[in-house]
């Protein structure tokens, strides 16, 4: 017996019995469709959804509308309301925000015609 195998003579085999494909060679078949983006709607009534799970879905978005609301009014508002030091970009952001209403009272008080 000639060659490296125990199983038998190499002669016996063809090239392709003991190598891996290539993935690049290998039949694809179609691809599942994927769902579309938006496809289930939080308020539809057919949805297997519980009525606790849909009310806790609905808590958590008014939350984060109440929370991005605070976030325009005050930029440090969402960082002291989760309990920590607000960053150093919002501090300056909350200062520019303030210089720029205290310019807009002056300029609205100078403005003749104007009543307060």
């Amino acid at each position: 017996m000639s060659g490296n195998s125990s199983v038998g003579n190499s002669q016996v085999y063809e090239a392709g019995d003991q190598r891996n494909v290539k993935n690049s060679e290998l039949p694809k078949g179609e691809r599942f469709h994927e769902g579309n983006v938006n496809a289930h709607s939080a308020t539809d009534s057919k949805d297997q959804r519980s009525i606790a799970n849909r009310l806790a879905a609905e808590e958590r978005k008014e939350a984060q509308e109440e929370e991005e609301s605070a976030s325009k009014k005050d930029p440090t508002a969402p960082a002291i309301a989760h309990g920590n030091e607000p960053s150093r970009g919002a501090k300056i952001d909350k200062e520019l925000q303030e210089e720029e209403e205290e310019l807009l009272r002056k300029k609205g008080d100078a403005m003749p015609g104007k009543k307060n």
